[in-house]
């Protein structure tokens, strides 16, 4: 199906690709109000599930409850920071091999992989003492 063209989804698509942090909805919806004061919330909702149902744009569930969009339709990982949740991309050729190996250990045809790492983006990371990182490895091998 051929989507039409309209202002608002020029702009959230736009919004979406020159961003490389993988926006919530929420987020998309203010860097989108400077370009279209009147947008509406409802309508970059409504656009994003299009977009993401048309495969024009991914969309993540990190786990936090809230979606987050990715411009970058060519296949990738993430890997998001377990203190804000940003999440960034992680290209496939390091992780490709992977696959082979995985069909040879469980005996399945590998379809397709799809990895999120966890870490600690340079904000987050920065002042974090070396026990607490400690902690936080423990807390998400428990969690995941």
């Amino acid at each position: 199906m051929k989507l039409r063209r309209s202002r608002q989804r020029e702009a959230i698509l736009e919004a979406l690709r020159s961003s490389r942090t993988h926006p919530t909805a929420v987020e998309l919806y203010e860097r989108v109000r400077r370009r279209l004061p009147k947008v509406s919330l409802g309508t970059v909702y409504r656009n994003l599930d299009l977009l993401a149902r048309n495969g024009m744009i991914g969309r993540l569930d990190t786990g936090s409850g809230q979606a987050r969009f990715d411009g970058e339709t060519e296949r990738h990982h993430h890997v998001r920071c377990v203190i804000c949740g940003r999440v960034d991309d992680v290209h496939p050729s390091l992780v490709e091999s992977m696959g082979g190996e995985l069909k040879n250990l469980a005996g399945q045809e590998i379809l397709g992989i799809r990895i999120e790492f966890a870490g600690l983006c340079s904000s987050c990371g920065a002042g974090v003492p070396e026990e607490k990182k400690s902690r936080l490895r423990r807390e998400w091998l428990v969690t995941s």
